[in-house]
């Protein structure tokens, strides 16, 4: 099995919060991508409306996921959870307590792989 754990989070872009996304996104995008180099995947898509965002998230193992989660609290949680309502959390693979306890106050919802590959 994989140590690998990744996440798809679905969220509500709060009332007049429209504007607010892109630049949030970006600069989340760019930081994730110059200062973890244990997140694998990190995309954001976006309903063509502008009122739902999903983001697609895999890190190599339970240590990748904790250092994203120091940096996003660090430096982002507060903008994030003024833009975005969470409301549909899956995380998939191996995730620890530490992880799961990090991820609990977003709703997450843990499922461990049953069968399947990676090419």
């Amino acid at each position: 099995m994989s140590d690998v754990i990744e996440w798809v989070l679905e969220m509500r872009v709060q009332d007049g919060q429209a504007d607010a996304v892109q630049p949030l996104i970006d600069e989340m995008v760019a930081a994730t991508k110059a200062d973890e180099q244990g997140a694998l995947h990190y995309e954001y898509y976006m309903t063509p409306d502008r009122s739902t965002c999903t983001v697609l998230e895999r890190y190599a193992d339970n240590a990748a996921v904790m250092a994203h989660l120091g940096n996003f609290g660090a430096k982002f949680a507060e903008r994030f959870m003024t833009v975005f309502t969470p409301e549909r959390f899956n995380v998939y693979g191996p995730a620890n307590d530490e992880v799961r306890a990090a991820l609990a106050g977003f709703g997450a919802n843990h499922l461990e792989q049953a069968a399947g590959f990676h090419r």
